[in-house]
């Protein structure tokens, strides 16, 4: 690592941790509306993090397109929030989705979903620090672990405390903005070593991978682990994104539907394409050096392999230090908001400077659980913990979501208990079974999750709003 790297990386840390200072000094005392611009960088700024660049590279490694579900779902995810839910969600009188569940079915059932959302939210902070961490330990690798999963937390306070949902908003913008341009010029670069798109094309069915049973897996294949594990990633993160709080209150902020639905649109778009130069990156690295660890892929490309002039390199790679870190950030404020208004006020209206600093001391606590955490449960797999994560909220909330909005009072709130507890334990003990390698059935978490949720409430619903489960 050389001074040159050191200089462009340092430059857009700060460059991207200053703007969201400033930004929250300027904005976090009017606290109003904000605009569709805003609301698409809050809403890509938290879902393109670490998984959507180094761990998409990282699973592409190994497994080539199947790497692409998570930005591709993403986009899905953001295009049904569009589509459907804008107008909906803004409907509702509570500012946060666990509110929306209390207001309908009432207090204890908020505080279930409470609490399993955001431990489904409380995953994915983990797998950011995960991805942050390794890319301060390939930059400099003198440095351990630990210290790099510290310093990855201490800018994820910086990044959201000071600038709050405006702060990580437009900053939000400018984070996207030197992501894109990172992975455009990484997949660009690929192109040109490989001799274009038939070059790459061709390098990619020279690289023969042997799954355990001795065949070559297909890296075109969007289902290369297995139609139902594949097509749950997609579904975790279609409702995942359905019933996160981050991406919620860039709607719910926005200045109007038409604002909302802008900004949905937008990701929906843009999501999707940055995940295909992280697989380019993946696949040309399984090529040129298969013997690395497949979560360096995309950092080592930068340093070793790109040719990229130093400068720039340490700019880029300090653009995929800070997705991780701003995702990490925007989750972390997302179950501030919820703990605080949801668990702590319980929806009264208390003095805005009073919550302000609630949510900030929540945001340092959140942090520094998940900080111990990861550095005593440290792990590699970036997207599978995102996907577990997704899943788990999706089938804490959605059900109950749908029906709250399509069958408002028509299910009662014991029926809504059994689901919201059910969906969700369900799926995280299934899932973390399923990482551990205990569960082989090629069925992802989310789907015995969202099946026991739905079936609880269309029991619920048969048997009608004056009828309490024992």
């Amino acid at each position: 690592m050389n001074t040159a790297t050191i200089i462009g990386l340092v430059i857009a840390i700060v460059a991207i941790v200053g703007l969201s200072v400033f930004t929250g000094m300027r904005g976090g005392k009017k606290g109003g509306k904000i605009s569709w611009g805003v609301a698409a960088g809050l809403i890509m700024g938290t879902l393109v993090g670490g998984t959507s660049t180094v761990g998409t590279a990282q699973l592409a490694f190994n497994y080539g397109m199947t790497a692409w579900w998570f930005t591709l779902g993403g986009g899905l995810g953001c295009l049904i929030l569009g589509l459907v839910y804008v107008k909906p969600l803004r409907a509702q009188s509570s500012p946060t989705l666990v509110g929306m569940v209390r207001d309908e079915y009432g207090p204890k059932v908020g505080m279930a979903a409470t609490v399993l959302n955001s431990v489904g939210t409380f995953i994915n902070i983990l797998s950011q620090l995960i991805a942050a961490s390794a890319v301060v330990v390939v930059v400099f690798e003198t440095m351990g672990t630990v210290m790099a999963i510290i310093l990855s937390a201490v800018f994820m306070v910086l990044y959201v405390v000071f600038g709050g949902t405006k702060g990580a908003g437009i900053v939000g913008i400018l984070k996207t903005v030197l992501l894109y341009v990172t992975m455009v010029i990484c997949g660009v670069i690929v192109l040109n070593k490989c001799g274009g798109v038939g070059g790459f094309t061709g390098m990619v069915n020279g690289l023969a991978i042997p799954n355990a049973d001795g065949s070559t897996r297909n890296l075109w294949s969007l289902f290369g682990r297995g139609f139902w594990t594949d097509f749950g990633s997609c579904m975790s993160l279609i409702l995942g994104v359905l019933t996160t709080q981050t991406y919620a209150q860039a709607i719910l902020t926005a200045r109007s539907d038409r604002d909302g639905r802008i900004a949905a649109f937008i990701s929906t778009i843009l999501i999707p394409i940055i995940g295909v130069f992280g697989i380019m990156v993946g696949l040309y690295m399984r090529k040129v050096d298969p013997d690395i660890s497949a979560k360096v892929a995309l950092t080592k490309y930068i340093l070793e392999y790109s040719g990229i002039p130093d400068l720039l390199g340490g700019i880029m790679l300090g653009a995929l230090f800070i997705a991780s870190v701003g995702t990490g950030a925007g989750l972390s404020l997302g179950i501030a908001t919820v703990v605080n208004r949801d668990l702590i006020s319980r929806g009264k209206t208390v003095d805005a400077k009073r919550s302000d600093t609630t949510n900030k001391l929540l945001i340092i606590v959140i942090l520094a659980i998940a900080t111990v955490l990861t550095c005593i449960l440290p792990a590699d797999t970036i997207q599978d913990y995102a996907f577990l994560s997704m899943a788990l909220r999706g089938c804490t909330v959605f059900a109950p979501l749908c029906f709250l909005i399509w069958a408002s009072k028509r299910v009662s709130s014991g029926y809504a208990m059994v689901s919201v507890v059910a969906g969700s334990v369900v799926a995280l003990i299934y899932g973390v079974l399923k990482l551990q390698g205990v569960i082989t059935f090629p069925l992802a978490a989310v789907f015995p999750g969202i099946v026991v949720g739905l079936l609880c409430m269309f029991v619920g619903l048969a048997a009608g709003k004056g009828k309490k489960l024992n």
